[in-house]
């Protein structure tokens, strides 16, 4: 499960244990939508080794995916706060979408999403910089989430 929360309200009493993780937003677009909506949570961890322009190049692909898919509504790519937080994620890739049918299909069987994305999540391709053992989530929320405290999530 993942909730989310604004800055400040972290305590790991409130939490029980459980790991929390402090983002530092790199790039985000807020899209007004009405009602319910899924929120979608990314966790990765990119390996140690990959260099700061792959980093880059990664983050501005993942980017990209808002201007191709029109599913997206807001959204939200952040680095791991370490200076906060310590969590095992280097990244957190968050969006809101209508419903299911727009995370699962629109989203997922997208072909920008196929053809420059998911290279770097597959071992077998050269460009792959992403760990295995991501955590993919997904939720529905009641309103907004993706800036609702003032630009961060």
């Amino acid at each position: 499960m993942t909730t989310d929360i604004a800055p400040g309200e972290v305590s790991n009493t409130w939490f029980g244990g459980a790991e929390v993780t402090a983002l530092r937003e790199i790039a985000a677009g807020v899209t007004p939508l009405r009602g319910r909506r899924i929120k979608r949570t990314l966790l990765l961890s990119v390996d140690h080794d990959a260099s700061q322009p792959q980093i880059e190049r990664f983050e501005s692909e993942l980017i990209a995916m808002t201007e191709h898919i029109s599913a997206i509504r807001s959204w939200a790519l952040s680095r791991a706060d370490t200076s906060r937080s310590n969590s095992g994620w280097t990244h957190i890739w968050e969006q809101e979408f209508d419903d299911t049918v727009g995370l699962e299909v629109d989203y997922l069987l997208h072909p920008y999403h196929w053809t420059r994305v998911d290279r770097w999540f597959d071992p077998e391709i050269p460009d792959s910089i992403v760990e295995p053992g991501f955590a993919h989530l997904y939720r529905w929320a009641e309103g907004p989430v993706l800036g609702a405290h003032d630009g961060s999530s």
